[in-house]
Parts: structure tokens; sequence; C-alpha cells
């Protein structure tokens, strides 16, 4: 079938198999990572000057590699599905765009020659692809990870063999898919002494997305080893707190409750997932002629605004463990302000929000306004 997205136009498969994304060449799902994708490249481009070239490591019909070529990058695609390869340069073709195109496994094209950009989008887990993307790339390495489940703790056995960490599947399900990510990306980038920073990141409906701006120092593959830490949370009243480092210290029982189910996740990335500056410059580069733009607009400024707590609330899922009603998420958070704390949305879902305070001071902050 033919589809048009972001100015190009592609030929692509229809879905062989319904809802099975191994069968599918090009999945309209993702087309607001891809939007996303082509405004941070555009706003790294000024950030970045000497950034060109862009490997689109998983090609499949191309439509990255394609975008990322017509928007001006030297572009090289890769697949080692031969069906996907032809499709890559059919459609190249078709939007008269030059690029390369490797019929190759993607770790052997890392491994021989540096790229400026390298994004790795592909189905499942990245971490079969960091050590070669973190050890020949010079500044930006774009990841997508799909396996959500996995990363968020609910197939736990998984997470831990992939993810060499313990996920824990929490109220704040998805912010500990993106941080258990992180965490395992740096550690994968400081083997090679390179330091991440992670400049955009957001969790989307099934799948996590971050961008991280790299450092070849080994003193800033320490600091980001240093953002390491591990999650201690009561499954009982929902209170959570972050301890730094890699050797964990857990509470054997709640500081706020005294109760002893307690879970510990870790190592998990517990420094800044955003730059803020940097995504005001993404959010100016989404022009309105994307299919996205109003969600992917809504999504940048919501994501700069949010605080840099390491974990997030769901007002509806703390007001029901309290048996009391929920109220509007703007008198919520403003409760919480009026009280002297800091508290944000947050975007992984419309009642989420960031806090600095602790769960007990958001009840007391709150609780005569829910009543």
């Amino acid at each position: 079938m033919r589809v048009t997205e972001g100015g190009v136009e592609l030929e692509v498969p229809g879905e062989q198999t319904d809802g099975i994304e191994e069968a599918v060449f090009y999945n309209p799902r993702q087309e607001l990572n891809r939007d996303l994708t082509i405004a941070t490249l555009r706003a790294y481009r000024e950030r970045e000057e000497r950034a060109t070239s862009y490997l689109d490591a998983m090609t499949a019909s191309g439509v990255r590699g394609v975008r990322a070529a017509a928007d001006g990058w030297d572009v090289t695609c890769c697949d080692v599905d031969e069906q996907a390869v032809d499709l890559a340069r059919e459609n190249l073709e078709r939007n008269d765009c030059e690029a390369r195109v490797e019929h190759r496994n993607v770790n052997a094209v890392m491994h021989d020659e540096p790229f400026d950009v390298i994004d790795l989008d592909p189905y499942g887990t990245p971490m079969p692809f960091a050590d070669a993307a973190f050890a020949n790339c010079r500044d930006l390495v774009c990841v997508t990870a799909t396996d959500t489940a996995p990363l968020c703790g609910a197939h736990f056995n998984s997470g831990v063999r992939s993810y060499s960490a313990v996920p824990r599947n929490t109220d704040y399900h998805a912010e500990m898919g993106v941080r258990v990510l992180i965490s395992a990306l740096a550690r994968s980038a400081a083997r090679f002494d390179v330091g991440v920073e992670p400049i955009l990141t957001h969790a989307t409906s099934h799948y996590v997305r971050t961008y991280l701006e790299l450092e070849h120092k080994a003193t800033s593959a320490d600091a980001a080893i240093d953002e390491l830490g591990h999650l201690y949370h009561c499954e009982d009243c929902l209170y959570r707190e972050a301890d730094p480092g890699l050797i964990a210290d857990p509470l054997e029982t709640c500081p706020h409750c005294g109760g002893n189910r307690m879970l510990i996740a870790g190592p998990v990335w517990l420094g800044p997932v955003q730059d803020s500056a940097f995504i005001a410059a993404v959010r100016d580069e989404i022009p309105y002629t994307f299919n996205t733009a109003p969600q992917a607009r809504e999504l940048c400024d919501t994501v700069a605004a949010e605080l840099d707590e390491p974990t997030h609330y769901d007002q509806h899922k703390l007001c029901r463990n309290w048996g009391l009603p929920a109220n509007a998420m703007d008198d919520f958070l403003a409760d919480l302000r009026d009280a002297g704390y800091e508290a944000s949305r947050a975007h992984y879902g419309g009642t989420t929000f960031k806090t600095d305070a602790n769960v007990g001071e958001i009840r007391a902050a709150t609780e005569d306004s829910l009543e």
C-alpha cells in the first residue's frame, strides 16, 4: 500500500498478520516517534554542527532513512532482511533521495565505521546492539525499546536478562521502564569510556524512546554511572525512596506506614531524563504539516516541564488507596504548590504527576480538597 508521512511517499506492505509486529514492515503507530525523530535531528544539527551522518540501523521499509535523507542527512540504511533492503532502496528512489543501503548485520556495520548519529529501533530490546553503537557513535544515540513488559517488571525474568537490572511492576511502571533502559544503556556506554546524557525521553503507547548525547571521556562515563541507584517502594501505601549508588541498602520496613512489603528496583537511572532547553528547540522544529504535530508539540511541552524526580504518582491510584474521591488535577497540583512543594504533570498519563513531596506529605497537602 502507498502511504505519505512527513512529506515523503512510501510503498509499504500491509500487515500480514493482524497484531503481530514481526510481520509488519511499516508501523503506523510509530509515526509520532518518527516525527519527533526528525524534529530532534533538526534541533540537534543546530546544537552540533559537525553532525552529518545518520545510521538507520533497522531500516525495514526505510521510512526513517528516507525522511532523514530528505532532510539533508548523509544516511546509511541497514537491515538483515533482503526484502526490507530492496524496499528501502525503492522508497529512496521514489523520493529522489540518496543513501547507502547495507544488507548486513548492523553490529558489523557499527563496528566497521563511525557515525555521528545512530538510531536503534529494533523489535523488542535494543541491548544486543548497544555496545556496537556506543563503540563507534560520535554524538547522539537514539534508542527505542518496545519490550515494555520486561522493562517495567511485568515479565520479570526477561527484564533481568535483557537489562541486567531488577525491574519492578509498580504504579509508575512506565517510568520504571524509562529508568531501567537508560541505566542499562549508560552501563553499556561506560565500558567504552563514553558518558551519556539523556536530552529527550518519553514513554508512549507500547514503547520507550530516548535520545542520548555522548561525551567521549572516562570522567563523563564515571559521572553517568554516578547517576545510577535503587528505588525502594512500599506496596501498601505507595511510599517510594531513591537511593544513589550501585550498592543497595534496602529498607526493611516502610518509613511511612511501617509495612514490610518493600520492593527493591535497580540499578536504575536516577538523574534527569530531559534537557528542557533542547526540547523547546525540538518543539520549534515540528511543522504543522506533520500528521502528529499537535500531539508531538503537547508531548514536548509536558516533558519539558516535568520535574527531575525519578518516579511519578497517579492521582487516581493514590485517592483509591486513601479511600477518597479524586478532584481536578489542576486543583490537586495547586494544593501541593500552595503547601510549599514542587509539582508538575507527567506525560505518562492524564492523572500522573511529579512532586518532591512524599506520599504522606501529598495526602496532608491535598486531603481537605479531596474530602
